[in-house]
């Protein structure tokens, strides 16, 4: 067990951490007082900046580095081809959605994202010691003024094969995601998103056994013993979402916070309904009601998310968890409402307990 400990010290002490915990970049809900308080207790911030313009990259940045030791990830989807558009299907979602919030206006579909390229830029100006990847591995041109300034790349994958293939595009680390993970997937191809969800303990070893590099596992980890599993399984490190959102420090809406509570493992689903993309959410009223066989199939990515904007909006206001986008994890119920810091020692301390 001391070996495994050393391997896990020595991951942190490379990247400036006392403790091999990861905050998960979600996209969305990592403001910059839960990576500071997640920082200062040992472990390393992140934000997924996926929405997120350069200049609001630039200040998320700033604020973290101004109330902590600066150990921080910052993360961004890898685009998918344009989705093709089908107006008629895209009437027939609004006219769905409508019953669950206020008329979807014909253009909700159109918003565009963010630009790559330039969050890209961003990322290489911030310059944080991580930048990680999801839904694929950047272009080689990106990975090279990475590596230029010493910034690693953690590349986020689902299958051994995708591990194998960000080893070979230049990654760092890989970033196991087992299918407990809450948001969305992190597979390569989004049609293989559903079909192919891999369990961390399968996945982890099989990974570690396929590269050279560290191994990170993401997925379903909780509490100390989910951390001490994933070092047993080969893991240099975890990285934690869905457990520290109940955090006063993530200011998630309290609704959300709350359900996490009572989910139980199979109280959540991989579904499309919110964004267009597969993502692991509590199984709410609006995710049940598109499994019947006379609702319309959500839309592609991003227009699902632009048509559910307006319902998603509205149930924030009115704290109605049914209707929002409530990603979690299979292990939500194992999070606790309270310090970011305090869960972070819990995690780390327990670990190192059950390991001794």
């Amino acid at each position: 067990m001391s070996a495994l400990l050393d391997r896990a010290q020595g991951f942190a002490s490379r990247f400036g951490l006392r403790a091999p915990i990861l905050l998960a970049p979600m996209a969305g809900a990592c403001p910059p007082s839960l990576s500071i308080a997640v920082a200062n207790a040992g472990g390393l911030g992140a934000a997924g900046v996926l929405m997120m313009k350069p200049d609001e990259i630039a200040a998320w940045a700033k604020e973290v580095r101004a109330g902590s030791n600066g150990a921080f990830q910052l993360n961004t989807w890898i685009p998918d081809p344009p989705p093709v558009r089908d107006p008629d299907h895209e009437a027939r979602v609004r006219a769905f959605l409508g019953r669950f919030g206020p008329p979807v206006p014909d253009d909700a579909g159109d918003g565009t994202l963010p630009d790559f390229a330039g969050q890209c830029e961003a990322m290489l100006a911030a310059g944080p010691a991580i930048v990680s990847s999801i839904m694929g591995v950047y272009p080689p041109e990106f990975v090279a003024k990475l590596k230029e300034r010493r910034i690693s790349w953690f590349a986020t994958v689902t299958t051994v094969a995708e591990a194998r293939a960000a080893e070979v595009a230049g990654a760092d680390v890989i970033v196991a995601q087992g299918a407990e993970a809450g948001g969305h997937r992190g597979a390569f191809e989004a049609g293989e998103a559903e079909r192919r969800q891999v369990g961390l303990f399968a996945l982890l070893p099989a990974v570690v056994d396929a590269v050279k590099v560290p191994v990170v596992a993401a997925g379903g980890i909780g509490d100390a013993r989910g951390v001490a599993a994933a070092l047993v399984l080969g893991a240099s490190a975890v990285q934690v979402g869905t457990a520290f959102l109940r955090c006063p420090e993530a200011k998630l809406h309290p609704a959300w916070a709350d359900a996490l509570a009572r989910t139980m493992p199979e109280d959540t689903t991989v579904t499309r309904a919110f964004s267009g993309r597969p993502g692991r959410s509590i199984a709410t009223d609006y995710v049940h009601a598109l499994l019947d066989p006379e609702a319309p199939a959500p839309a592609p990515y991003p227009i699902q998310r632009g048509l559910t904007a307006p319902m998603r909006t509205a149930a924030q206001k009115e704290g109605d968890v049914q209707r929002m986008q409530a990603w979690a994890g299979q292990s939500a119920a194992l999070a606790k409402a309270e310090p970011a810091g305090d869960a972070l020692r819990r995690l780390w301390g327990g670990a190192q307990a059950i390991l001794a």
